[in-house]
């Protein structure tokens, strides 16, 4: 069995007879009818009944057929890749990426990215995870590196960030004085949170509710850095990513903890559409996210 017999099954098929399939590829019709009968004695079984003026394939032939369909759009697909692989990356990736992910990830990933393929045009919208998961599923957008978890069956979720949640105050708070912060010490303190909804914040409510604190909440938003402007005037604290205050806790501007006895972790991943073929476009920006996660800070060493 070789490609050219399973191009012939196909071509029998779809036209119905072996004379127009021999003239769709150019061969005579008596050479259909040896390619066919060679197939008929490998697996001993027939392919094709004559019923009447008409041919029918038979179950034999029909899960051939469709063996034949994958294997030779499988040709079809690698074909394509190395040709593409050959040429210049053009077009334009729409991306999109919770507050924190565009702040403190997509500059390092997008000059990367750039550096690699400079032709291509790259759209970056920012907002809560949840909101992005219909736009991917309508093609709207091309990809999301969304807070997880994202449990759709028709896209592909992909974990690929693991961060540590820590307590965050402003240098002055009095919390900033203690070596050792526990879950009690949050209790009758004022946060300022991720809005409610978010994957984020989901962490953050079980946490509260397992134990059984009650949390004055005075303000709630998508954007970290509103979050920091507000610990940092003293109206609240907070509990978000190490790489959101990383530059600032050299300065002294915010103290930074982990809670006693516990490890509040969110999960972050690449999301995009479900298809037999991932776009070249899309395996390019996950290469070249897998070439710049050393450099991200993802935690501190040791608090």
């Amino acid at each position: 069995m070789d490609l050219r017999q399973l191009e012939i099954l196909k071509a029998v098929v779809d036209a119905g007879s072996f004379t127009k399939a021999g003239a769709k590829l150019h061969i005579s019709q008596s050479a259909i009818s040896r390619q066919v009968l060679l197939l008929e004695r490998e697996l001993n079984e027939a392919i094709f009944l004559r019923v009447g003026k008409k041919l029918r394939i038979t179950p034999a032939g029909e899960t051939l057929l469709q063996m034949s369909n994958r294997i030779l759009q499988d040709l079809k697909d690698t074909v394509s890749l190395i040709s593409e692989s050959r040429e210049a990356l053009t077009g334009t990736l729409k991306l999109v990426g919770g507050m924190t992910v565009c702040l403190y990830v997509f500059p390092t990933l997008l000059k990367e990215f750039r550096r690699l393929h400079p032709n291509v045009e790259i759209n970056v919208t920012a907002g809560v995870s949840e909101k992005f998961i219909d736009n991917i599923r309508a093609g709207v957008v091309d990809m999301g590196l969304l807070t997880l978890p994202v449990d759709e069956s028709d896209l592909v979720t992909m974990p690929v960030l693991k961060e540590e949640l820590l307590l965050v105050t402003s240098g002055k708070h009095p919390l900033s004085r203690k070596k050792r912060i526990t879950p009690q010490d949050l209790v009758r303190q004022s946060f300022v949170l991720f809005e409610a909804g978010s994957n984020t914040r989901r962490v953050l409510d079980s946490f509260f509710v397992r134990e059984q604190i009650n949390p004055k909440i005075v303000m709630d938003t998508e954007n970290v850095e509103i979050i920091k402007a507000m610990v940092r005037s003293g109206l609240g604290i907070t509990i978000i990513p190490y790489q959101a205050v990383a530059r600032e806790l050299r300065s002294g501007q915010f103290f930074c903890a982990r809670i006693q006895g516990e490890q509040l972790m969110r999960e972050t991943g690449w999301v995009y559409l479900r298809s037999n073929r991932t776009p070249r476009i899309v395996q390019e920006m996950l290469l070249a996210f897998e070439r710049i996660l050393p450099r991200l800070r993802l935690g501190p060493p040791r608090i």
